[in-house]
């Protein structure tokens, strides 16, 4: 006979409500736990453009068995193509080779849509929202959560995944705030405007980058990304024609991805991510997702490394419903994996971003004649999972 839901009757919180706080909310709702979010914002709407889920997310969202939901929102492309400012091929992936060899793999979806598949299965779960949490003081008796609205909530557990400017890891390790990057960047998502493609593709140049993909429903996602100072004032008033004339000597396409653009499409920030930290089980507390490490986009991965997170949660919780127990089996498997992750993805995101003329000349070529089996060790190493 099927136990209902909430028969294990410790209550958990979740702070976040990103794609990482949802898909862990499902997990956990899959194991009857009790569970309830707490979103900062007004909605559960995401602020966001494109999103690239790699073979190892689609494993993750199988093994909770929601991965046709998603898959119907979004489409899998055949490759990822890097060229040079003059349009000249440096690297290529074929996505289909690697989708035979470790599934799903660049498969592209809107925030928005996956949000919503996410949502469709959380429809028991309480959902709150301007509820954003300011601080998370333990006891005996469990956690007691604090709200901007000065309200207070006693759960057993909380699991953090508020993202990278959390202020519950601030409150547990203080020292751990986001890093620049070095560079920042502008997105859009956009009628196509008659352009035909089956791959996601980034052009690398002295005055930064210029990445596009296709999207369902006729849509292209694209971003730019020029090295800046943090926070700087001209950056954020660079306008869609200032965009056009900094990259105006950049190949087609991507002249018409800018003219194809509103001024109210576009979204501007500069890039973070969180140094590795050592530690994410604290009692009755778990950081997940961007909250226990946030990574740079350069590899696709900062979301995809939230949704491995719900899996290994979940992974642990099936063995046994000690939470505290299970948090620090799972801080012991991920810890080495997402700081992997973050460091290459800051590393890579140094070399697209470079503009050393001998330098770049360097990069482009050892990336054009990189031996096929370099470049399938390290992918191995990103779509291969635990769980």
């Amino acid at each position: 006979m099927q136990e209902p839901y909430g028969i294990y009757h410790m209550t958990i919180g979740i702070i976040g409500g990103g794609i990482g706080g949802l898909t862990t909310a499902i997990a956990l709702h899959q194991l009857k736990f009790k569970v309830e979010v707490f979103e900062s914002a007004a909605a559960f709407a995401p602020v966001g453009a494109g999103l690239a889920l790699a073979a190892n997310a689609i494993k993750a969202f199988k093994k909770l068995g929601i991965a046709d939901d998603i898959i119907a929102r979004g489409q899998c492309l055949d490759g990822f193509h890097i060229f040079d400012e003059q349009g000249r091929l440096i690297n290529c992936t074929d996505s289909r080779a690697m989708s035979a060899k470790y599934g799903l793999d660049n498969f592209v979806i809107h925030r928005a849509s996956l949000h919503e598949a996410l949502l469709a299965h959380l429809s028991e779960v309480p959902l709150h929202v301007n509820k954003r949490v300011v601080s998370a003081d333990t006891s005996s008796q469990g956690v007691t959560l604090t709200f901007q609205d000065g309200s207070t909530r006693q759960m057993d557990y909380v699991l953090v995944a508020d993202g990278i400017h959390s202020a519950v890891r601030q409150q547990l390790l203080p020292a751990s705030t986001p890093r620049y990057a070095g560079y920042t960047c502008w997105r859009a998502v956009i009628e196509n405007p008659g352009l035909t493609a089956h791959y996601a593709s980034e052009t690398w140049g002295p005055a930064g980058r210029v990445g596009w993909t296709p999207l369902q429903d006729n849509k292209i996602y694209w971003f730019a990304c020029i090295n800046a100072p943090q926070n700087d004032p001209a950056m954020k008033a660079m306008t869609i024609e200032d965009l056009r004339q900094h990259f105006s000597h950049y190949h087609a396409p991507l002249p018409a991805l800018f003219n194809a653009t509103q001024p109210e499409q576009l979204l501007w920030h500069d890039l973070y991510d969180l140094a590795p930290i050592n530690k994410y089980a604290f009692q009755n507390l778990l950081l997940i997702g961007d909250a226990a490490h946030a990574t740079t986009p350069n590899m696709g991965q900062g979301a995809c490394q939230a949704i491995e997170d719900a899996a290994v949660l979940a992974d642990e919780l099936s063995l046994d419903r000690d939470l505290n127990a299970a948090a620090k089996r799972f801080e012991k498997r991920r810890l080495a994996r997402t700081h992997w992750i973050t460091n290459q993805s800051r590393l890579l995101g140094n070399v697209a971003q470079a503009t050393n003329p001998l330098f770049i000349k360097a990069r482009n070529f050892a990336l054009k004649h990189m031996p096929k089996a370099i470049n399938d060790r390290q992918l191995e190493k990103v779509y291969s999972v635990d769980f």
